[in-house]
Protein backbone atom coordinates (compact mmCIF):
# COMPACT_ATOMS: atom_id res chain seq x y z
CA UNK A 1 0.00 0.00 0.00
CA UNK A 2 1.30 3.46 -0.56
CA UNK A 3 -0.13 7.20 0.58
CA UNK A 4 -1.45 7.62 -3.03
CA UNK A 5 -4.74 6.80 -5.10
CA UNK A 6 -4.29 3.92 -7.30
CA UNK A 7 -7.43 2.99 -9.39
CA UNK A 8 -8.72 -0.13 -8.45
CA UNK A 9 -9.09 -1.13 -11.79
CA UNK A 10 -5.36 -1.44 -12.00
CA UNK A 11 -4.97 -2.94 -8.89
CA UNK A 12 -7.60 -5.11 -8.34
CA UNK A 13 -9.38 -5.81 -11.26
CA UNK A 14 -7.28 -5.55 -14.60
CA UNK A 15 -5.34 -8.26 -15.56
CA UNK A 16 -1.54 -7.38 -16.25
CA UNK A 17 -1.31 -7.32 -19.46
CA UNK A 18 -4.01 -4.64 -20.19
CA UNK A 19 -2.82 -2.93 -17.16
CA UNK A 20 1.05 -2.55 -19.31
CA UNK A 21 -0.55 -1.84 -22.50
CA UNK A 22 -2.05 1.57 -20.63
CA UNK A 23 0.81 2.19 -18.93
CA UNK A 24 3.67 5.27 -19.49
CA UNK A 25 5.69 3.12 -20.80
CA UNK A 26 4.39 2.00 -23.40
CA UNK A 27 2.55 4.98 -24.11
CA UNK A 28 5.48 7.01 -24.61
CA UNK A 29 7.50 4.02 -26.54
CA UNK A 30 4.88 4.29 -28.63
CA UNK A 31 5.09 7.68 -29.14
CA UNK A 32 8.48 6.87 -30.24
CA UNK A 33 7.52 4.49 -32.41
CA UNK A 34 5.52 6.75 -34.55
CA UNK A 35 8.91 9.21 -34.96
CA UNK A 36 10.41 6.50 -36.03
CA UNK A 37 8.30 5.70 -38.27
CA UNK A 38 7.97 9.30 -39.47
CA UNK A 39 11.75 9.90 -40.21
CA UNK A 40 11.95 6.76 -42.29
CA UNK A 41 8.79 7.53 -44.23
CA UNK A 42 10.45 10.55 -44.73
CA UNK A 43 13.71 9.33 -46.10
CA UNK A 44 12.70 6.66 -48.25
CA UNK A 45 10.51 9.63 -49.77
CA UNK A 46 13.75 11.52 -50.33
CA UNK A 47 14.31 14.03 -47.34
CA UNK A 48 17.72 14.53 -45.83
CA UNK A 49 17.56 12.15 -42.76
CA UNK A 50 20.62 9.94 -42.23
CA UNK A 51 20.81 6.14 -41.32
CA UNK A 52 22.66 7.60 -38.57
CA UNK A 53 19.77 9.88 -37.32
CA UNK A 54 17.49 7.01 -37.63
CA UNK A 55 19.62 4.28 -35.97
CA UNK A 56 19.38 6.43 -32.51
CA UNK A 57 16.01 7.13 -32.77
CA UNK A 58 15.56 3.34 -32.80
CA UNK A 59 18.37 2.60 -30.09
CA UNK A 60 16.18 4.68 -27.74
CA UNK A 61 12.29 3.66 -28.17
CA UNK A 62 11.96 2.30 -24.64
CA UNK A 63 14.46 4.24 -22.67
CA UNK A 64 13.01 6.99 -21.48
CA UNK A 65 13.53 9.36 -18.71
CA UNK A 66 10.62 10.32 -16.98
CA UNK A 67 12.06 12.67 -14.19
CA UNK A 68 13.81 14.70 -17.87
CA UNK A 69 10.01 14.53 -19.64
CA UNK A 70 8.45 15.96 -16.07
CA UNK A 71 10.70 18.56 -15.52
CA UNK A 72 10.44 19.73 -19.45
CA UNK A 73 6.51 19.61 -19.17
CA UNK A 74 6.61 21.75 -16.04
CA UNK A 75 8.19 24.48 -17.84
CA UNK A 76 6.61 23.97 -21.75
CA UNK A 77 3.25 22.98 -20.14
CA UNK A 78 3.15 20.72 -22.76
CA UNK A 79 3.45 16.98 -22.61
CA UNK A 80 4.59 16.45 -26.05
CA UNK A 81 7.27 18.96 -26.71
CA UNK A 82 8.32 17.59 -23.68
CA UNK A 83 8.73 14.37 -24.93
CA UNK A 84 10.21 15.74 -28.08
CA UNK A 85 12.82 17.30 -25.93
CA UNK A 86 13.63 14.39 -23.87
CA UNK A 87 14.05 12.15 -26.80
CA UNK A 88 16.17 14.80 -28.11
CA UNK A 89 18.52 14.26 -25.31
CA UNK A 90 18.39 10.99 -25.90
CA UNK A 91 19.08 10.77 -29.56
CA UNK A 92 21.14 14.23 -29.90
CA UNK A 93 22.13 13.34 -33.66
CA UNK A 94 18.86 12.78 -34.79
CA UNK A 95 16.93 15.80 -32.33
CA UNK A 96 16.42 18.13 -35.30
CA UNK A 97 14.50 15.97 -37.64
CA UNK A 98 12.03 14.44 -34.49
CA UNK A 99 8.48 15.78 -35.36
CA UNK A 100 9.32 16.61 -38.74
CA UNK A 101 6.37 18.37 -40.46
CA UNK A 102 3.91 16.61 -37.29
CA UNK A 103 1.41 17.78 -35.19
CA UNK A 104 1.15 16.87 -31.75
CA UNK A 105 -1.75 14.72 -32.82
CA UNK A 106 0.48 12.48 -35.38
CA UNK A 107 2.15 11.10 -31.98
CA UNK A 108 -0.71 10.94 -29.59
CA UNK A 109 -3.82 9.86 -32.19
CA UNK A 110 -1.84 7.38 -33.41
CA UNK A 111 -1.11 5.84 -30.69
CA UNK A 112 -4.36 5.67 -28.91
CA UNK A 113 -5.54 3.64 -32.10
CA UNK A 114 -2.64 1.49 -31.67
CA UNK A 115 -3.45 0.84 -28.21
CA UNK A 116 -6.79 0.58 -28.64
CA UNK A 117 -6.43 -1.40 -31.43
CA UNK A 118 -3.81 -4.12 -28.87
CA UNK A 119 -6.88 -3.48 -26.22
CA UNK A 120 -9.23 -5.32 -28.66
CA UNK A 121 -7.24 -7.91 -29.66
CA UNK A 122 -7.07 -8.71 -25.58
CA UNK A 123 -10.44 -8.21 -25.07
CA UNK A 124 -10.94 -10.60 -27.92
CA UNK A 125 -8.84 -13.30 -26.23
CA UNK A 126 -10.90 -13.33 -23.22
CA UNK A 127 -14.20 -12.99 -25.21
CA UNK A 128 -13.07 -16.10 -27.26
CA UNK A 129 -12.11 -18.07 -24.36
CA UNK A 130 -15.26 -17.62 -21.77
CA UNK A 131 -17.33 -18.38 -25.11
CA UNK A 132 -15.50 -21.83 -25.30
CA UNK A 133 -15.97 -22.14 -21.62
CA UNK A 134 -19.68 -21.63 -21.87
CA UNK A 135 -19.80 -23.96 -25.00
CA UNK A 136 -18.25 -27.13 -23.35
CA UNK A 137 -20.91 -26.16 -20.02
CA UNK A 138 -23.74 -26.05 -22.58
CA UNK A 139 -22.99 -29.28 -23.96
CA UNK A 140 -22.29 -31.10 -20.52
CA UNK A 141 -25.90 -30.34 -19.70
CA UNK A 142 -27.60 -29.63 -23.00
CA UNK A 143 -30.39 -32.40 -21.93
CA UNK A 144 -30.41 -31.74 -17.92
CA UNK A 145 -34.03 -30.67 -17.47
CA UNK A 146 -34.66 -27.54 -15.16
CA UNK A 147 -37.07 -24.79 -14.42
CA UNK A 148 -37.39 -22.13 -17.49
CA UNK A 149 -38.74 -18.65 -15.67
CA UNK A 150 -40.25 -15.98 -17.09
CA UNK A 151 -40.79 -12.51 -14.88
CA UNK A 152 -38.63 -14.95 -12.51
CA UNK A 153 -41.83 -16.85 -11.60
CA UNK A 154 -41.97 -20.65 -12.69
CA UNK A 155 -42.32 -21.00 -16.36
CA UNK A 156 -42.21 -24.39 -19.06
CA UNK A 157 -39.03 -25.90 -18.59
CA UNK A 158 -35.91 -25.67 -20.09
CA UNK A 159 -32.08 -27.18 -20.25
CA UNK A 160 -29.36 -25.95 -17.64
CA UNK A 161 -27.47 -26.14 -21.31
CA UNK A 162 -30.17 -24.34 -23.23
CA UNK A 163 -30.23 -21.57 -20.81
CA UNK A 164 -26.22 -21.53 -20.87
CA UNK A 165 -26.47 -21.01 -24.56
CA UNK A 166 -28.76 -17.55 -23.73
CA UNK A 167 -25.87 -16.45 -22.66
CA UNK A 168 -23.08 -17.84 -24.89
CA UNK A 169 -25.58 -16.04 -28.33
CA UNK A 170 -24.57 -12.76 -25.99
CA UNK A 171 -21.32 -13.05 -26.27
CA UNK A 172 -21.38 -14.33 -29.66
CA UNK A 173 -22.92 -11.16 -30.87
CA UNK A 174 -19.92 -9.20 -28.71
CA UNK A 175 -16.80 -11.34 -30.41
CA UNK A 176 -18.48 -10.25 -33.84
CA UNK A 177 -18.49 -6.46 -32.95
CA UNK A 178 -14.73 -6.79 -30.87
CA UNK A 179 -13.66 -8.18 -34.55
CA UNK A 180 -15.85 -5.35 -36.67
CA UNK A 181 -14.35 -2.65 -34.48
CA UNK A 182 -10.63 -3.90 -35.21
CA UNK A 183 -11.18 -4.33 -38.83
CA UNK A 184 -12.37 -1.26 -39.01
CA UNK A 185 -9.96 0.81 -37.39
CA UNK A 186 -7.32 2.58 -38.98
CA UNK A 187 -4.47 4.96 -38.04
CA UNK A 188 -4.58 8.79 -37.84
CA UNK A 189 -1.88 8.68 -40.65
CA UNK A 190 0.30 12.08 -41.44
CA UNK A 191 -2.20 14.71 -41.85
CA UNK A 192 -0.77 18.23 -40.32
CA UNK A 193 -2.36 20.76 -38.08
CA UNK A 194 -5.86 21.00 -39.10
CA UNK A 195 -5.72 17.73 -41.45
CA UNK A 196 -4.25 19.65 -44.66
CA UNK A 197 -1.03 18.32 -44.81
CA UNK A 198 0.10 21.71 -45.52
CA UNK A 199 3.45 21.64 -43.68
CA UNK A 200 4.14 18.46 -45.71
CA UNK A 201 3.05 19.81 -48.52
CA UNK A 202 5.95 22.16 -48.22
CA UNK A 203 8.25 19.61 -46.81
CA UNK A 204 7.69 17.82 -50.40
CA UNK A 205 8.10 20.86 -52.39
CA UNK A 206 4.65 20.86 -53.28
CA UNK A 207 4.77 16.81 -54.43
CA UNK A 208 1.39 15.65 -53.97
CA UNK A 209 2.03 12.07 -54.48
CA UNK A 210 4.91 12.07 -51.73
CA UNK A 211 2.88 13.71 -49.04
CA UNK A 212 -0.04 10.36 -49.96
CA UNK A 213 2.64 8.05 -50.56
CA UNK A 214 4.25 9.02 -46.56
CA UNK A 215 0.28 8.89 -45.47
CA UNK A 216 0.20 5.63 -46.72
CA UNK A 217 3.86 4.23 -45.52
CA UNK A 218 3.94 5.50 -42.28
CA UNK A 219 0.16 3.95 -41.68
CA UNK A 220 1.90 0.79 -42.72
CA UNK A 221 4.99 0.90 -40.62
CA UNK A 222 2.09 1.32 -37.50
CA UNK A 223 0.61 -1.93 -38.85
CA UNK A 224 -2.75 -0.45 -40.18
CA UNK A 225 -4.02 -1.43 -43.98
CA UNK A 226 -4.90 2.56 -44.19
CA UNK A 227 -5.34 6.42 -42.62
CA UNK A 228 -8.78 7.83 -42.05
CA UNK A 229 -9.28 10.04 -45.45
CA UNK A 230 -10.13 13.07 -43.48
CA UNK A 231 -9.19 14.65 -40.12
CA UNK A 232 -9.18 17.64 -38.40
CA UNK A 233 -6.38 18.13 -36.24
CA UNK A 234 -7.39 14.61 -34.51
CA UNK A 235 -9.25 11.45 -36.05
CA UNK A 236 -12.79 12.20 -35.74
CA UNK A 237 -13.98 10.86 -32.10
CA UNK A 238 -16.22 8.81 -33.49
CA UNK A 239 -14.14 6.43 -33.98
CA UNK A 240 -14.12 6.29 -29.95
CA UNK A 241 -17.55 5.78 -29.60
CA UNK A 242 -17.31 2.67 -31.94
CA UNK A 243 -15.17 0.84 -29.81
CA UNK A 244 -16.49 2.20 -26.17
CA UNK A 245 -19.78 0.78 -27.98
CA UNK A 246 -18.05 -2.14 -28.34
CA UNK A 247 -16.82 -2.33 -24.95
CA UNK A 248 -20.06 -1.88 -23.32
CA UNK A 249 -21.70 -4.32 -24.97
CA UNK A 250 -19.62 -7.10 -23.61
CA UNK A 251 -21.06 -5.19 -19.96
CA UNK A 252 -24.20 -5.88 -20.94
CA UNK A 253 -23.48 -9.57 -21.42
CA UNK A 254 -21.74 -10.26 -18.51
CA UNK A 255 -24.58 -8.06 -16.35
CA UNK A 256 -26.91 -10.26 -17.78
CA UNK A 257 -25.32 -13.68 -17.23
CA UNK A 258 -24.03 -12.64 -13.68
CA UNK A 259 -27.61 -11.75 -12.59
CA UNK A 260 -28.87 -15.14 -13.79
CA UNK A 261 -25.79 -16.60 -11.82
CA UNK A 262 -26.40 -14.66 -8.81
CA UNK A 263 -30.48 -15.95 -8.67
CA UNK A 264 -29.35 -19.74 -9.38
CA UNK A 265 -27.02 -19.18 -6.47
CA UNK A 266 -29.48 -18.00 -4.64
CA UNK A 267 -32.24 -21.03 -5.66
CA UNK A 268 -28.73 -23.31 -4.44
CA UNK A 269 -29.09 -24.74 -8.15
CA UNK A 270 -25.85 -23.04 -9.88
CA UNK A 271 -23.05 -21.75 -7.78
CA UNK A 272 -20.06 -19.58 -9.00
CA UNK A 273 -16.14 -21.01 -7.48
CA UNK A 274 -16.16 -20.85 -3.78
CA UNK A 275 -12.40 -21.30 -2.42
CA UNK A 276 -11.48 -23.84 0.54
CA UNK A 277 -10.80 -20.69 2.56
CA UNK A 278 -13.21 -18.34 1.44
CA UNK A 279 -15.02 -16.39 3.38
CA UNK A 280 -18.47 -15.09 2.81
CA UNK A 281 -19.15 -12.74 5.62
CA UNK A 282 -17.06 -11.39 8.23
CA UNK A 283 -20.52 -12.31 10.53
CA UNK A 284 -22.43 -14.59 9.26
CA UNK A 285 -19.60 -17.77 8.80
CA UNK A 286 -22.06 -20.04 6.68
CA UNK A 287 -22.23 -17.48 3.62
CA UNK A 288 -21.54 -18.51 0.34
CA UNK A 289 -21.80 -15.07 -1.26
CA UNK A 290 -21.44 -14.99 -5.29
CA UNK A 291 -18.77 -12.24 -4.84
CA UNK A 292 -17.78 -12.74 -8.60
CA UNK A 293 -20.73 -11.94 -10.01
CA UNK A 294 -21.46 -9.59 -7.76
CA UNK A 295 -18.18 -7.99 -8.37
CA UNK A 296 -19.07 -8.65 -12.19
CA UNK A 297 -22.38 -6.71 -12.37
CA UNK A 298 -20.71 -2.84 -10.62
CA UNK A 299 -17.87 -2.96 -13.41
CA UNK A 300 -20.70 -4.06 -16.40
CA UNK A 301 -22.44 -0.82 -14.75
CA UNK A 302 -19.39 1.12 -15.12
CA UNK A 303 -18.94 -0.36 -17.98
CA UNK A 304 -22.10 0.26 -19.88
CA UNK A 305 -21.95 4.15 -19.28
CA UNK A 306 -18.69 4.59 -21.11
CA UNK A 307 -19.72 5.27 -24.50
CA UNK A 308 -21.32 8.32 -23.12
CA UNK A 309 -17.91 9.38 -22.97
CA UNK A 310 -17.45 9.03 -26.54
CA UNK A 311 -20.68 10.70 -27.37
CA UNK A 312 -20.04 13.79 -25.81
CA UNK A 313 -17.01 14.44 -26.81
CA UNK A 314 -17.68 14.06 -30.17
CA UNK A 315 -20.68 16.18 -29.69
CA UNK A 316 -18.68 19.37 -28.39
CA UNK A 317 -15.68 19.15 -30.91
CA UNK A 318 -15.91 22.46 -32.56
CA UNK A 319 -14.92 22.41 -36.41
CA UNK A 320 -11.12 20.88 -36.61
CA UNK A 321 -10.77 20.45 -32.89
CA UNK A 322 -10.75 21.71 -29.42
CA UNK A 323 -8.58 20.38 -26.68
CA UNK A 324 -11.09 19.61 -24.22
CA UNK A 325 -11.42 15.76 -25.51
CA UNK A 326 -7.92 15.29 -24.01
CA UNK A 327 -8.76 15.04 -20.21
CA UNK A 328 -11.93 12.59 -20.63
CA UNK A 329 -9.63 10.61 -23.02
CA UNK A 330 -7.27 10.19 -20.49
CA UNK A 331 -9.94 8.48 -18.39
CA UNK A 332 -12.59 7.16 -20.89
CA UNK A 333 -10.52 4.97 -22.69
CA UNK A 334 -8.12 3.07 -20.31
CA UNK A 335 -10.27 2.31 -18.08
CA UNK A 336 -13.04 1.52 -20.28
CA UNK A 337 -10.47 -1.09 -21.52
CA UNK A 338 -9.04 -2.20 -18.09
CA UNK A 339 -12.61 -2.40 -16.86
CA UNK A 340 -13.95 -4.72 -19.50
CA UNK A 341 -10.59 -6.66 -19.37
CA UNK A 342 -11.61 -7.35 -15.83
CA UNK A 343 -15.21 -8.05 -15.97
CA UNK A 344 -14.21 -10.92 -18.73
CA UNK A 345 -11.69 -12.14 -16.56
CA UNK A 346 -14.57 -12.52 -13.78
CA UNK A 347 -16.30 -14.43 -16.16
CA UNK A 348 -14.03 -16.35 -17.36
CA UNK A 349 -12.91 -17.48 -13.35
CA UNK A 350 -16.77 -18.54 -12.91
CA UNK A 351 -17.07 -20.71 -15.72
CA UNK A 352 -13.69 -22.58 -14.93
CA UNK A 353 -15.45 -24.10 -12.40
CA UNK A 354 -19.41 -23.57 -11.92
CA UNK A 355 -21.24 -25.77 -9.28
CA UNK A 356 -24.16 -27.36 -10.82
CA UNK A 357 -26.42 -29.33 -8.37
CA UNK A 358 -28.68 -31.62 -10.01
CA UNK A 359 -30.33 -32.92 -6.92
CA UNK A 360 -31.23 -29.21 -5.99
CA UNK A 361 -32.72 -29.02 -9.54
CA UNK A 362 -35.00 -32.11 -9.29
CA UNK A 363 -36.79 -30.94 -6.70
CA UNK A 364 -37.45 -28.04 -7.74
CA UNK A 365 -38.72 -28.95 -11.08
CA UNK A 366 -40.63 -31.73 -9.60
CA UNK A 367 -42.41 -28.98 -7.07
CA UNK A 368 -43.84 -27.26 -9.96
CA UNK A 369 -43.70 -30.29 -12.48
CA UNK A 370 -47.91 -30.77 -11.48
CA UNK A 371 -48.73 -26.89 -12.73
CA UNK A 372 -46.43 -27.81 -16.27
CA UNK A 373 -48.39 -30.77 -16.75
CA UNK A 374 -51.59 -29.26 -17.00
CA UNK A 375 -52.20 -29.06 -20.17
CA UNK A 376 -50.91 -32.11 -21.07
CA UNK A 377 -53.51 -33.66 -18.59
CA UNK A 378 -56.27 -31.58 -20.12
CA UNK A 379 -55.28 -33.08 -23.50
CA UNK A 380 -55.40 -36.35 -22.61
CA UNK A 381 -58.46 -35.93 -20.68
CA UNK A 382 -60.25 -34.59 -24.54
CA UNK A 383 -59.15 -37.50 -26.16
CA UNK A 384 -61.23 -39.51 -23.96
CA UNK A 385 -64.35 -37.81 -24.71
CA UNK A 386 -64.29 -35.24 -22.35
CA UNK A 387 -65.22 -31.59 -22.89
CA UNK A 388 -61.92 -28.95 -22.64
CA UNK A 389 -63.61 -26.21 -21.12
CA UNK A 390 -65.37 -27.91 -18.17
CA UNK A 391 -62.21 -29.74 -17.72
CA UNK A 392 -60.28 -26.53 -17.98
CA UNK A 393 -62.27 -25.42 -15.05
CA UNK A 394 -61.77 -28.27 -13.04
CA UNK A 395 -57.97 -28.18 -13.50
CA UNK A 396 -57.69 -24.13 -12.86
CA UNK A 397 -59.78 -25.04 -9.24
CA UNK A 398 -57.21 -27.62 -8.38
CA UNK A 399 -54.63 -25.79 -9.20
CA UNK A 400 -55.36 -22.48 -7.37
CA UNK A 401 -56.08 -24.62 -4.66
CA UNK A 402 -52.69 -26.63 -4.34
CA UNK A 403 -51.31 -23.81 -4.73
CA UNK A 404 -52.96 -21.73 -2.03
CA UNK A 405 -51.91 -24.98 -0.07
CA UNK A 406 -47.95 -24.46 -0.79
CA UNK A 407 -48.23 -21.04 -0.17
CA UNK A 408 -50.39 -20.80 2.75
CA UNK A 409 -49.60 -23.93 4.85
CA UNK A 410 -46.69 -24.69 3.28
CA UNK A 411 -47.53 -28.07 2.50
CA UNK A 412 -46.04 -29.84 -0.66
CA UNK A 413 -48.06 -29.61 -3.91
CA UNK A 414 -50.94 -32.55 -3.55
CA UNK A 415 -52.46 -31.26 -7.23
CA UNK A 416 -51.90 -34.86 -9.01
CA UNK A 417 -53.49 -36.48 -5.77
CA UNK A 418 -56.50 -33.90 -6.51
CA UNK A 419 -56.87 -34.64 -9.94
CA UNK A 420 -56.95 -38.22 -9.58
CA UNK A 421 -59.84 -38.09 -7.33
CA UNK A 422 -62.07 -35.99 -9.01
CA UNK A 423 -63.91 -38.18 -11.50
CA UNK A 424 -64.32 -35.22 -14.03
CA UNK A 425 -60.87 -36.21 -14.92
CA UNK A 426 -61.35 -39.60 -15.08
CA UNK A 427 -57.87 -40.71 -14.58
CA UNK A 428 -55.79 -43.15 -12.43
CA UNK A 429 -52.93 -41.32 -10.52
CA UNK A 430 -50.92 -43.96 -12.37
CA UNK A 431 -52.18 -42.54 -15.51
CA UNK A 432 -51.56 -38.90 -14.68
CA UNK A 433 -47.83 -40.21 -13.98
CA UNK A 434 -47.41 -41.02 -16.80
CA UNK A 435 -48.17 -37.72 -18.69
CA UNK A 436 -45.07 -36.46 -16.23
CA UNK A 437 -41.83 -37.69 -18.34
CA UNK A 438 -39.42 -34.37 -18.33
CA UNK A 439 -38.50 -35.18 -21.86
CA UNK A 440 -42.00 -34.13 -22.90
CA UNK A 441 -41.15 -30.66 -21.86
CA UNK A 442 -37.92 -29.58 -22.96
CA UNK A 443 -39.35 -29.65 -26.21
CA UNK A 444 -35.81 -29.25 -29.08
CA UNK A 445 -34.14 -28.40 -26.10
CA UNK A 446 -30.93 -30.59 -26.40
CA UNK A 447 -31.38 -30.35 -29.96
CA UNK A 448 -31.01 -26.94 -30.15
CA UNK A 449 -27.94 -26.59 -27.97
CA UNK A 450 -26.35 -29.01 -30.34
CA UNK A 451 -26.95 -27.22 -33.52
CA UNK A 452 -26.45 -23.95 -31.92
CA UNK A 453 -22.78 -25.10 -30.80
CA UNK A 454 -22.35 -26.72 -34.01
CA UNK A 455 -23.50 -23.82 -36.36
CA UNK A 456 -22.37 -20.81 -34.92
CA UNK A 457 -20.22 -21.15 -31.86
CA UNK A 458 -17.72 -23.79 -33.16
CA UNK A 459 -16.84 -21.91 -36.71
CA UNK A 460 -15.80 -19.15 -34.20
CA UNK A 461 -13.56 -21.10 -32.00
CA UNK A 462 -12.08 -22.25 -34.99
CA UNK A 463 -11.40 -18.84 -36.29
CA UNK A 464 -10.09 -17.77 -33.20
CA UNK A 465 -7.96 -21.38 -32.23
CA UNK A 466 -4.23 -19.42 -31.43
CA UNK A 467 -5.96 -17.56 -28.43
CA UNK A 468 -7.53 -20.43 -26.89
CA UNK A 469 -5.86 -21.69 -23.39
CA UNK A 470 -6.13 -18.49 -21.26
CA UNK A 471 -7.00 -19.26 -17.66
CA UNK A 472 -8.36 -16.08 -15.09
CA UNK A 473 -6.31 -14.01 -12.98
CA UNK A 474 -9.06 -12.84 -10.35
CA UNK A 475 -6.66 -11.16 -7.26
CA UNK A 476 -8.57 -10.23 -4.82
Amino acid sequence: MTSEYVSPLSERVATKAMVQLWSPQRKFSTWRRCWVALAEAEQELGLPITDEQINELRAHVDDIDFDAARRFETELRHDVMAHIHTYGLAAPKAKAIIHLGATSCYVTDNTDLILMREGLGLILDKAVNVLSRLANFAAQYKDLPTLGFTHFQPAQLVTVGKRACLWAQDLLMDVEDIEAAIARLKCRGVKGSTGTQASLLSLFDGDHEKVRALDQRVAEKLGFAASYPVTGQTYTRKVDTHVLRALAAVGESVHKFATDMRLLQNLKEVEEPFETSQVGSSAMAYKRNPMRCERACALARFLMAAPLHGGFTTAVQWFERTLDDSAIRRLSLPETFLACDGVLNLYLSIMERPAVYPKVIERHLRAELPFMATENILMACVKRGGDRQDLHEVIRTHSQAAAAQVKQEGRENDLLERLAADPAIGMTREEIEATLDVREFIGRAPEQVVEFLRDHIQPVLDRHRQRLGIQSDVRV
